[in-house]
C-alpha cells in the first residue's frame, strides 16, 4: 500500500490507497475510514470510500489545505485493516428467471454454463459492498466469478425496474429505483433497498458482505417483488 493524495476539489481530498480492485482491500480502506472521520470531526463534510480511494471533503473554515493533510497523514499513522466480521452479512432473495432477466439466457450461453449454471454460480459467491453511488441505495458489488463477467451493454436501457439484479465486468449489483441503465440483468430481487425512513438510508453500506439466495416465483411474490415481465409497464 502506497498512499497518494490526489486534489479533486478546492475543500475536496482523495486518499488513494491502492491502484487495483480487490477484496482484500476493504478491511484496510474501512480502518481508515473510521480513523479520517474521527480526526477530522466536525471538519468533515462528507466522507466517500469507494473500490480503492477515500474521498474527504472539509470546511475551509475550519481548516485548510496543509491541516487537512496533516490529518489524513495522522489518520494513516500505524493504520491496521479491519479484522474479518466488521461489515454486516446479508441475504438477499433473488428470482433468476429470463422474464426478469434478460440478459440470463445469453449468459448461459455465453459462458457454456446454461441458465442453471450461472445462478448456481452467481449465488454461490459472498459479495463485498465496495460502494454505494449511482443511485440512491445502489451498491457497487464483486468480484463475480471471471466466467459470469459481461461487458456493460452498447446502449443503456431507459428504463430499468427496481430490483432489477445486474453484472457488469465483475462487479454485480441490483438497481434500488426505477432508473436508467446498462448492466446485465439476471434476476429480480423483492427487498426494498432505500428507504428514507431507514437508517442510513440504505439497506447495505461499504464493507458489507452479501450472498444472493435463489427463489421460486411464489415466495418471490410473497415476499412483495413485482413479477411482471421485463418490459411491460404498468
Amino acid at each position: 500500500m502506497t498512499p497518494r493524495i490526489e486534489v479533486v476539489g478546492i475543500d475536496s481530498l482523495m486518499l488513494r490507497l491502492f491502484d487495483e480492485i480487490d477484496e482484500a482491500h476493504m478491511p484496510w480502506l474501512l480502518a481508515a475510514a473510521r480513523r479520517l472521520h474521527d480526526n477530522f470531526g466536525a471538519a468533515l463534510i462528507d466522507l466517500v470510500p469507494s473500490y480503492t480511494t477515500l474521498l474527504v471533503q472539509y470546511d475551509l473554515a475550519q481548516l485548510d489545505d496543509r491541516q487537512a493533510r496533516q490529518r489524513i497523514a495522522d489518520a494513516l499513522y500505524e493504520l491496521q485493516p479491519y479484522a474479518e466480521g466488521q461489515g454486516r452479512e446479508l441475504n438477499i432473495p433473488v428470482w433468476y428467471d429470463p422474464s426478469v432477466g434478460p440478459e440470463l439466457e445469453a449468459l448461459g450461453q455465453r459462458s457454456g454454463l446454461g441458465t442453471p449454471g450461472v445462478i448456481a454460480r452467481h449465488s454461490a459467491r459472498i459479495y463485498q459492498v465496495f460502494a454505494l453511488g449511482f443511485a440512491p441505495g445502489f451498491a457497487f458489488m464483486g468480484l463475480v466469478d471471471e466466467i459470469l463477467a459481461s461487458p456493460r451493454l452498447k446502449t443503456p436501457r431507459k428504463q430499468v425496474p427496481a430490483g432489477s439484479l445486474g453484472i457488469a465486468d465483475r462487479q454485480t449489483a441490483v438497481y434500488p429505483l426505477v432508473s436508467p441503465g446498462g448492466w446485465n440483468l439476471i434476476g429480480r430481487s423483492p427487498i426494498k433497498l432505500f428507504d428514507r425512513d431507514m437508517d442510513g438510508y440504505s439497506i447495505w453500506q461499504p464493507g458489507d458482505r452479501v450472498r444472493f439466495q435463489p427463489i421460486e416465483r411464489a415466495e418471490f411474490v410473497r415476499l412483495g417483488g413485482d413479477d411482471r415481465p421485463f418490459g411491460v409497464t404498468p
